[in-house]
């Protein structure tokens, strides 16, 4: 049987490696992602991974590494990301997103378009950020979320990060939506409840979309459904050869 990385047409050469860029789907998570791929190549084995967990309910640019460029993933990681999104005012999560139910609600009628350019402004730079109790950090050898979830109390501590760039790109209160370039590890839903804190108020990430890592971009993306009917495609004309 001719192996799927044995086709001299082939577009893509899994095992030698590739660097796949993929449109995450919303509610799926990266591991899942990888597991459809992984399914859509057997029989063969490959390895894959992929370069930064974007959340269940963001979407977005995905990079995905197979074979030998498996071991360039830490490279992609360390680079900066760029995200959109909303930041909702007026109401808290625990999770600082949708994934859990509002837990406070504030009165934002007072907050006005400068107070929230001005408070975004504010964030551009070097800063300690806690990451969310809600988050897939490990403490001995067990996802935080885990803990947050049987209301077991997480110590976190702070990471350094820096945003690049914090734009407002239009404001529909309680809906603020935005534009923010950072560092690797910089948690966008920590940025949405400080948001709302330093603005005496409460806030939290009700959409995210990640659209750069690098010099990646989203608008060169894989629908995923598309790159799975692609590999099969492949794997059927490698059959018939």
């Amino acid at each position: 049987m001719t192996n799927i990385e044995d086709i001299p047409s082939s577009p893509f050469r899994f095992a030698e490696g590739e660097v796949l860029l993929i449109d995450k789907p919303l509610e799926w998570t990266s591991f899942d992602v990888i597991g459809k791929l992984r399914n859509a190549m057997k029989p063969e084995k490959i390895k894959v991974g992929h370069a930064g967990t974007l959340d269940p309910l963001a979407t977005g640019l995905l990079i995905v590494c197979t074979g030998k460029f498996t071991k360039t993933i830490d490279t992609y990681q360390a680079e900066d990301k760029e995200y959109t999104g909303i930041i909702t005012l007026g109401a808290t999560t625990p999770s600082y997103d949708l994934e859990t139910e509002v837990d406070s609600t504030f009165d934002y009628s007072h907050i006005s378009h400068h107070d929230i350019y001005q408070v975004a402004a504010s964030f551009v730079g070097i800063q300690e950020q806690y990451p969310p109790a809600h988050s897939a950090i490990k403490i001995k050898g067990e996802r935080v979320y885990e803990k947050a979830r049987r209301g077991e109390d997480v110590e976190l501590k702070p990471r350094q990060i820096t945003i690049h760039s914090f734009d407002i790109e239009r404001i529909a209160l309680p809906d603020v939506y935005f534009r923010i370039s950072c560092t690797k590890g910089t948690y966008i839903r920590s940025i949405a409840h400080d948001f709302g804190k330093a603005l005496r108020n409460g806030a939290h990430l009700s959409q995210l979309r990640r659209t750069k890592s690098g010099n990646f971009h989203v608008d060169n993306a894989w629908n995923l459904q598309a790159l799975i009917d692609q590999i099969r495609s492949q794997k059927a004309k490698a059959l018939n050869q």
